[in-house]
């Protein structure tokens, strides 16, 4: 074979993105007479260790490059990624760029209004839940005599508790509520994050001081510990569980609820992989309980670029631009990620087989984002050690947050933001 008409793709591993680069690679071969992709997967943290740290990008052994928006400000700043600008202004995408929502193009714009990826994947976080046991009639009676109000996707964190506490049984196999919080820099900085969110506070001030070590931090934080270590409703697994693992322990049948990726909600609809096909709905993500309580959810998603070596960029291209197709983005969502045009959000079959998004575009206009700086994957190593430390009850949650909140000053000093 001609290694001269390979395209060599790197993403991250996921079953989901596996099978859509399957078939849009597949596509590609046939329209593209002699061309060959291949394709790796590397677990995420491995993945930026390569790809973004170690330079990987510009050494020419990959032609594209799965990257999440968290890391792209460092990879826009250090030159791994190419920018697409003159491919997009003379041989745009089908429908560039009004056929993607505004929150789907902006984190993949560099400082100098340069883009540097395409959407692939998009999450947001939704709120996932057992619509079976919801609707059960003798369980919304039991949760009424026992909590005085009807039994509902809740509102605000307490009532979480409450219906966590209510489905949770060991002795049946059923817990409450599930997390992700593996320490692998991903959903356990992402729960932090939305606990912080939600209830009103910020990472860092307009000044850019931190913020995040402050009251509506310190309740997010606790709560988190307190669902696996008090309450008990989180079993103690979870700690052991990366997103990808708690998406099919929920498809399992053993969890009530949870708020994850809405991938996973696709996931826990595919025969084969999942017990409740047809007994999962989603939700907003329930919001503070105080004044300053919202409901939030958190914008990250995956682009896919042209790695800074590639020796193929203009093929390199053209695969990127027949997988942001309409057509493409829906295999996206059919094979168990999530697509990114509007049209995919708004496609019927898409709908029937996936109810969760007839809701998508109602959490984007309800999201938040990670600081879009390069200095961000180094303060996310920080916010990650916190939340773990925490989490494994090594420190308590005020001295996690105190110490992490004076690292994070230390870099936020150092670049100069403050």
């Amino acid at each position: 074979m001609d290694t001269n008409r390979i395209l060599k793709l790197i993403s991250r591993e996921f079953e989901g993105f596996e099978a859509s680069f399957r078939v849009q690679s597949e596509h590609f071969e046939k329209s593209c007479g002699g061309w060959k992709v291949e394709r790796e997967f590397e677990e995420i943290h491995r993945l930026y260790e390569r790809m973004i740290a170690g330079r990987e990008a510009l050494s020419g052994r990959y032609d594209l490059f799965l990257c999440v928006t968290d890391w792209s400000p460092e990879a826009i700043r250090d030159g791994l990624l190419l920018p697409l600008d003159d491919y997009l202004r003379h041989d745009p995408p089908e429908g560039w760029p009004d056929a993607w929502a505004p929150s789907m193009r902006g984190l993949q714009t560099g400082p100098d209004d340069k883009i540097y990826g395409l959407p692939y994947h998009d999450g947001p976080e939704m709120f996932i839940y057992r619509s079976d046991l919801f609707s059960d009639p003798k369980e919304r009676a039991a949760f009424a005599e026992r909590y005085g109000y009807r039994l509902a996707v809740p509102e605000t964190w307490k009532q979480f508790v409450d219906v966590a506490q209510f489905f949770t049984r060991p002795d049946e196999g059923l817990h409450g509520a599930l997390t992700a919080s593996y320490p692998d820099g991903h959903n356990h900085v992402y729960d932090f994050l939305i606990q912080l969110w939600s209830r009103g506070g910020e990472l860092v001030t307009s000044r850019w001081e931190p913020a995040f070590h402050q009251t509506p931090g310190q309740e997010g934080l606790q709560f988190l510990v307190d669902l696996i270590h008090k309450y008990k409703v989180v079993p103690e697994a979870a700690l052991e569980m990366d997103s990808v693992k708690s998406g099919h322990h929920f498809a399992q049948g053993g969890i009530a609820m949870m708020w994850n990726w809405a991938g996973f909600a696709a996931v826990a609809e595919m025969p084969g992989l999942s017990k409740i096909v047809g007994r999962v709905r989603t939700g907003l993500i329930p919001r503070g309980d105080g004044p300053e309580g919202r409901h939030r959810s958190l914008n990250i998603y995956w682009v896919l670029g042209i790695a800074a070596g590639s020796a193929n960029p203009d093929m390199a291209y053209r695969f990127m631009k027949e997988t942001a197709s309409a057509a493409m983005d829906k295999a996206t969502s059919l094979c168990g990620g999530n697509g990114t045009r509007l049209s995919t959000w708004r496609d019927s079959e898409v709908r029937r087989r996936f109810p969760y998004y007839e809701q998508i575009e109602e959490v984007h206009q309800l999201v938040n984002s990670p600081l879009p700086i390069p200095e961000y994957p180094e303060i996310n190593e920080i916010l990650s050690k916190m939340a773990d430390d925490a989490l494994q009850l090594r420190v308590s949650v005020p001295e996690a947050l105190n110490e992490a909140a004076e690292r994070v000053h230390e870099i936020l000093k150092k670049a100069g933001y403050c």
